[in-house]
């Protein structure tokens, strides 16, 4: 065999490439599951196949889900998101966003006969439900969340003359109810569950006679995110989150991955967002990314590592998902009768 400048490399004897000592050391971990959730696949879908089938415009009330560049996508596809129910034109038609409204804002609508479509995930109806029959009840509900965070809006519109926001621990020693043996909490679907668990056992302890919701309101998705995360924290210099500010799973996820043992983690809308100082000395690098992320904006960061030095991404893998919510009965409706009056 010739030996020639190629043997050195290890390359023409069948071995693998030698690398330095820099790019040996270095890893990737890639969270799975991670990015979109049966509820915004679903609530993102609507407006697409909306804007189909009635042409543009579609109005959407508020953010359809919490990222800047599916907005700006359906943005450009022609639907036009509002704040308010009174910035819809008379006998438009109006998404709902996967986060929930109230019933006022039902009323709103139908005040102004606008065509609704309502695409609130499926997972926060259920707790739309949970409020409405505690209330019924007669339960002071104690609800944790976020203030002014859409989905908590939502649910305590339902039931608003019952329900008193519950933010954090330090929130308990406030709480002022009628009955302390009928309490019941309920919670956003999108909180840290630690959190949201170390809350409830604060209340708990306040109003030992505290009802449970039926089942847990934290969200399937939001917590094998959180889980997934935990999984690839442990000893990685850094994690990247893949996600808009005003997510609030995304934002949950930064915190989770620092209180799981990362010893940096920031959250990013896109590549462009990534400060190149955050490598500096850095061998582990972790991402994950919120439940309204598409993954395109995933595979730009991967991208950005690897034209760094950082191998092909590990997934871990720490659950799988196969839950598919369908589309909301409005819009099924109308797409099943455009489909009978194409076949003539």
């Amino acid at each position: 065999m010739s030996t020639d400048a190629s043997t050195s490399t290890g390359v023409s004897m069948g071995m693998p490439p030698v690398l330095s000592p820099d790019e040996a050391e270095k890893a990737v971990l890639l969270a799975a599951p991670r990015g979109y959730c049966a509820g915004v696949d679903r609530a993102v879908v609507t407006v697409e196949q909306a804007l189909d089938l009635y042409g543009a415009p579609v109005y959407v009330r508020k953010q359809i889900v919490h990222n800047k560049h599916v907005v700006a996508d359906l943005e450009s596809r022609g639907a036009v998101f509002v704040e308010e129910i009174a910035e819809v034109p008379a006998g438009a038609t109006v998404v709902f966003s996967a986060h929930g409204v109230s019933p006022e804002v039902h009323r709103q609508a139908a005040e102004r006969e606008l065509k609704t479509i309502d695409a609130t995930c499926p997972l926060v109806t259920k707790v739309h439900h949970e409020a409405k029959r505690f209330a019924a009840d007669d339960y002071d509900i104690l609800l944790i969340g976020h203030e002014g965070h859409e989905e908590v809006e939502g649910t305590a519109g339902e039931a608003p003359e019952h329900i008193q926001l519950v933010q954090s621990p330090a929130d308990v020693a406030d709480i002022v109810v009628r009955d302390p043996s009928r309490v019941a909490w309920l919670s956003q679907t999108t909180l840290s569950v630690d959190e949201t668990l170390e809350t409830v056992a604060a209340i708990r302890e306040r109003f030992p006679e505290l009802l449970d919701p039926p089942s847990d309101d934290i969200c399937y998705a939001t917590q094998n995110r959180q889980l997934a995360v935990k999984e690839i924290s442990e000893g990685c210099d850094l994690l990247i989150v893949v996600g808009s500010g005003n997510s609030s799973n995304s934002v949950r996820l930064v915190e989770v991955a620092l209180e799981a043992g990362a010893k940096a983690s920031y959250r990013v809308d896109d590549a462009s967002e990534i400060d190149e100082a955050w490598l500096e000395g850095v061998r582990t690098v972790s991402v994950t990314s919120g439940a309204s992320v598409p993954e395109n904006l995933v595979e730009g960061v991967l991208a950005y590592l690897a034209e760094r030095g950082y191998p092909d991404a590990k997934a871990v893998h720490s659950a799988e998902e196969s839950l598919i919510f369908s589309l909301p009965k409005e819009l099924r409706r109308d797409m099943k009768a455009a489909q009978a009056a194409a076949r003539g």
